[in-house]
């Protein structure tokens, strides 16, 4: 492995609501390298859902630090945010969020159109990244042609098609049946093994079991006694 691809040091993020003040995250530190498969799990409330949101640069920290792929993202402008999530991160989520007017290779070019790439190019890159979850032969068919678990795997291929550094996946296998979870899991297990960088949140311990290590959070912490970074 080399150095991390994201980097947080004593991260706080805080909440407030008039006279009140929430600490959603109360110091987290940890380090993620290239080509790890990290779940994170934590009950209701733990926090977990904030850290996936400061991670895929949805929000950011009240204090500390956050590197990805070197870049301290911490102080961006929610511009510069938008530009690190559309070329460095690829998102996976339980509703799949698709648009069930568009064909699959259509939902998969959808990151590449809001970049400006070119159409022959979208194509292509879509094309390929279906092929890479085994899809090659659905990419005219809309999402509701396609089974719950072959939708996910087109969710996949959109979160690789822009080639990020790092692949977020929010509860993925939250609709679905155990085969076509297995089928997913079995996806990103093979992403892992050629590179691929995945944090996967969920509250399943089977789903977690399939990561190469789970960080536990706990009021706003990682849980040093049910697995840290």
């Amino acid at each position: 492995m080399t150095g991390p691809v994201l980097s947080l040091r004593d991260v706080r993020k805080t909440y407030v609501m008039g006279d009140l003040s929430v600490d959603a995250l109360a110091g987290v530190s940890m380090d993620v390298h290239e080509g790890e498969y990290v779940a994170v799990m934590g009950p209701s409330g733990s926090g977990k859902s904030t850290l996936m949101h400061i991670l895929g640069c949805l929000d950011v920290p009240t204090s500390g630090t956050y590197e990805l792929a070197g870049t301290d993202v911490s102080r961006m402008t929610e511009t510069e945010l938008a530009e690190i999530r559309n070329r460095r991160i690829g998102f996976v989520f339980q509703g799949f969020n698709l648009l069930p007017s568009l064909n699959a290779w259509r939902n998969v070019e959808l990151p590449l159109l809001y970049a400006g790439v070119p159409r022959d190019e979208r194509r292509q890159r879509a094309a390929r990244a279906l092929d890479r979850v085994g899809l090659a032969d659905r990419l005219d068919h809309r999402p509701g042609e396609l089974s719950g678990g072959q939708q996910q795997r087109v969710a996949v291929a959109r979160a690789l098609v822009t080639d990020p550094s790092l692949i977020l996946a929010d509860e993925p296998t939250g609709n679905l049946d155990s085969r076509s979870t297995a089928d997913v899991l079995g996806l990103f297990e093979e992403l892992s093994g050629a590179g691929r960088t995945i944090m996967l949140i969920t509250h399943e311990e089977d789903v977690a079991a399939a990561a190469q290590r789970t960080v536990r959070i706990r009021d706003g912490l990682v849980d040093q006694a049910g697995g840290a970074a």
